[in-house]
């Protein structure tokens, strides 16, 4: 099967991952629960992951690294750890449900206020951000990358704007892997990070990486390996915010795929925008189908046929073609609503760098094949 679904999951992960994946499962102890030479090892190895995240992506050192099983547990997180009753927050209408669901229960609760910067001829920009500040806002949450469209935030240009006193939360499932994000140059308080996508790491690795500014309250409590006969979480970090047995083999697939990323970032950075810009082209030369993406580094080209629904046409790929892509919203709910594509939305095409020009034109192919199906009247909207 040809997989253009790589931002929902990398579905290619390099050799050395799963041999580290591989190597962890197989001589697995718990890392910093006991004293013996085995868990040692396992607990040097997650100290070296969280020394390379923090400095692949400015952070703030290790101990302001916190493993979290995917990017939504690390947004939540930030969210529910780190605001109380009266905050108030400003996000936009491009975050991924992941962001959106916690703050609408949170609203709902009574718990805070929050404001949705809007799209303005397609953009959100920081002069739009800083209308929507109040004196008790307390985050700002912004994606790196749409997860529709791959459109990137002005996240440096909005930091450049907001009052000192505002911390600035980014999601980085999209963006992180596919262009760099600096925490320090930024202004970034709180980088929730997917393993299993840009990153190459598999599913069940993500991360928290925290400023000095911000220190939120533990979203679970439990063994941790330290302080045991304390009956409070730990207050320090990171035991203060993981508790239970950390996935070993994640982390090791997150810190073989780093490394990958530091050794190839650039060139595939330039080869995945290489093949968003062939795709662009390709569809532009059809009026059967509307693109919504631009060219862009993290991979991702959405568009939508002009009557039939995208849940339709990524089951005829996959189906009829073999290509796997995603149709529908994508969690995103009021992306969707901005772009006026809730009645049928999506067709999101999402690429790796080990994708090709061969595979798009099949894609192209069958899309074509797909609509003339629909003129001759065999396919229903």
């Amino acid at each position: 099967m040809i997989y253009f679904d790589n931002a929902a999951t990398g579905g290619r992960k390099p050799d050395r991952v799963l041999s580290a994946v591989q190597g962890g499962i197989r001589t697995c102890a718990n890392p910093g629960r006991s004293g013996h030479q085995l868990s040692l090892s396992c607990a040097n190895l997650v100290q070296r992951c969280r020394d390379l995240l923090s400095d692949y992506f400015d952070g703030y050192g290790y101990e302001r690294t916190i493993f979290t099983k995917n990017c939504t547990e690390a947004l939540n997180l930030a969210i529910f750890g780190g605001l109380k009753k009266g905050d108030h927050v400003v996000t936009t209408c491009l975050e991924h449900n992941s962001v959106l669901r916690p703050l609408a229960y949170l609203q709902k609760t009574g718990v805070i206020t929050y404001d949705v910067c809007p799209l303005l001829n397609g953009d959100i920009t920081p002069n739009q951000i800083l209308r929507l500040i109040r004196p008790n806002t307390k985050l700002v949450i912004l994606t790196s990358a749409s997860n529709v469209t791959g459109k990137r935030l002005p996240v440096y240009e909005i930091k450049r704007v907001l009052p000192e006193k505002i911390l600035l939360v980014c999601d980085g499932a999209q963006g992180a892997g596919h262009f760099p994000i600096s925490m320090q140059d930024w202004g970034i308080d709180a980088l929730a990070l997917a393993g299993h996508k840009g990153l190459f790491g598999i599913q069940g690795s993500g991360a928290l990486l925290l400023s000095e500014r911000f220190t939120p309250e533990p979203l679970l409590r439990g063994g941790t390996g330290s302080m045991s006969l304390d009956l409070e979480m730990p207050n320090f970090l990171p035991d203060a915010l993981e508790s239970g047995t950390l996935s070993y083999p994640a982390i090791l697939s997150l810190y073989e795929g780093v490394q990958y990323l530091q050794a190839h970032g650039r060139e595939m950075e330039r080869r995945i925008y290489q093949l968003t810009c062939y795709l662009c082209e390709k569809l532009r030369q059809t009026t059967a189908y509307k693109t919504y993406s631009t060219p862009n580094e993290c991979g991702i080209v959405a568009f939508a046929h002009k009557e039939l629904q995208s849940e339709i046409i990524a089951q005829i790929l996959s189906n009829d073609f073999q290509i796997a892509v995603r149709g529908g919203y994508h969690c995103a709910p009021l992306a969707h609503r901005a772009f006026k594509t809730t009645d049928g939305g999506l067709v999101r095409v999402s690429f790796s760098h080990w994708n090709t020009e061969k595979e798009i034109d099949e894609l192209v192919f069958a899309l074509r094949k797909i609509h003339e199906s629909f003129e001759k009247g065999n396919l229903q909207a």
